[in-house]
């Protein structure tokens, strides 16, 4: 697996005008095909009446699956460009929807690659990135007397708390990097007089 990805920071939007076309950009996150293709149906009902609605989407922290569409423009004038893009900036599990409104002025082949692969690229410098590394999921659990401080600490520590569970006894669920988890076994028996059960679970990604 990848330690891992580069995504897109937020769902958003980002408009460019050429020629008296108009290109809009909407990205977004996604986790599957499924989700990138719900996007894609949302964003052309909130633009009805465009000519284009190009789409690109990259999934797996690997990048192995990528797939795009000119909708109607030339062939490779337009689905390819935005892929390229979110290639050549490396992200991940993203989806970009291109929509234009024709302005009466043909750009040609040439003037169509600048324009979607640029738009794509302004949506990106706008939107803004965030790295998600991969996790061990762990689960601390320790008495009630302890929870609040151990809690403390590691959020002071920079740990990533992701859930709290009270029963009998206080249950943390954390985001460990595989390489630390000796390390911080040591430190909980430490910070917690060995009072602590620490377990292993399976792997996620989290933001860096």
């Amino acid at each position: 697996m990848q330690d891992e990805y580069r995504t897109v920071a937020r769902e958003g939007v980002h408009e460019i005008e050429i020629s008296r076309s108009r290109f809009i950009c909407a990205l977004a996150p996604a986790a599957t095909e499924e989700e990138a293709m719900a996007f894609l149906a949302r964003i052309r009902k909130e633009h009805p009446t465009a000519r284009h609605h190009c789409w690109a989407y990259i999934l797996g922290a690997d990048g192995s699956v990528q797939k795009a569409s000119d909708d109607g423009e030339p062939g490779g004038t337009a689905g390819v460009p935005m892929l390229q893009m979110l290639v050549r900036r490396e992200m991940r599990y993203v989806v970009a929807v291109v929509t234009r409104y024709f302005g009466g002025v043909k750009l040609g082949a040439g003037g169509l690659i600048r324009a979607y692969g640029g738009v794509v690229g302004e949506a990106l410098d706008a939107l803004g990135s965030v790295t998600r590394r991969r996790f061990r999921l762990a689960t601390v659990t320790v008495d009630h007397q302890r929870a609040g401080k151990l809690e403390n600490e590691l959020r002071a520590t920079g740990r990533a708390v992701r859930e709290v569970t009270y029963g009998s006894g206080v249950s943390i669920e954390i985001g460990l990097p595989d390489a630390e988890v000796a390390d911080f076994r040591a430190w909980l028996a430490d910070a917690t007089a060995g009072t602590a059960v620490l377990e292993l679970g399976g792997e996620a990604y989290g933001e860096a």
